[in-house]
């Protein structure tokens, strides 16, 4: 039996990677997805044909995250999708990449990172409340690199470490509604868009005896994460980071 059926959720970033890898899988659940994207339209277009083709319901919205009047173009997608149902799922996935190492890294830069993977994803919730009912769930892709230091990546892991702050707290606040709050934190995740960084002769195997499941993750191995955090069966667990990265950096492997 399916564990989301006649459930809605909307998942951000959901045109490719880890968040067309979790849209699909919700749907495979029972859930009807709302694919949030930006400016891959076709592949947002192939995530809602591979839930149809499997029988699921699937829509596509677009909205530029990041940007002044960025959540109300989102919802005014969302809220017509949804024809008056509750949105019972929420994912924050969509986020922007490493700009680069301190020194580097402009005030634009910053300011963006900020604006698609703190702000975006805070307001989205508030706006999202109205919507979803008591036993919701809200999910933020975080990422490794809050618990790992790597010099390229300063200004991108705290904009990761301000959205695992933010799921503790609203965990707190939205929990006498009995809503989950929770973040995923993926490590080496290889996708059809990133694989090319992965051929960088060397990188996928120090990476891999870097790994306690000796592998590079897939976006289904983060997909299944979030299914079971959206599910009944998680009703339990609300203001945690999941690790998501099959052990990596755990300590030395002898």
């Amino acid at each position: 039996m399916n564990t989301l059926t006649n459930r809605t959720a909307l998942v951000t970033g959901a045109s490719r990677g880890i968040g067309q890898a979790i849209a699909i899988r919700l749907a495979a659940e029972g859930a009807m997805v709302i694919a949030h994207f930006n400016a891959d339209e076709s592949g947002a277009a192939a995530t809602v044909d591979r839930i149809a083709g499997a029988g699921g319901t699937a829509l596509a919205v677009r909205a530029e995250l990041g940007v002044d009047g960025d959540v109300d173009t989102l919802f005014t997608g969302v809220e017509a999708a949804l024809a008056g149902r509750p949105l019972d799922i929420l994912v924050n996935n969509a986020a922007a990449p490493p700009a680069g190492p301190l020194g580097t890294t402009t005030r634009a830069e910053f300011d963006h990172l900020f604006a698609v993977n703190v702000r975006a994803p805070y307001f989205i919730i508030e706006r999202a409340l109205p919507l979803l009912p008591d036993g919701g769930r809200i999910i933020t892709i975080s990422s490794v690199a809050t618990r790992m230091a790597n010099p390229a990546q300063t200004s991108f892991a705290m904009t990761k470490a301000a959205v695992e702050t933010m799921s503790r707290t609203l965990a707190n606040q939205l929990g006498p509604r009995s809503i989950t709050v929770n973040a995923v934190a993926p490590g080496a995740t290889r996708t059809p868009t990133n694989g090319a960084v992965f051929d960088v002769p060397g990188l996928a195997a120090q990476i891999t005896a870097l790994t306690a499941l000796d592998r590079l993750g897939t976006p289904d191995d983060v997909a299944d994460v979030v299914t079971f955090l959206a599910s009944d069966a998680a009703r339990w667990i609300t203001g945690q980071t999941l690790d998501t990265t099959g052990g990596l950096f755990l300590g030395p492997r002898v």
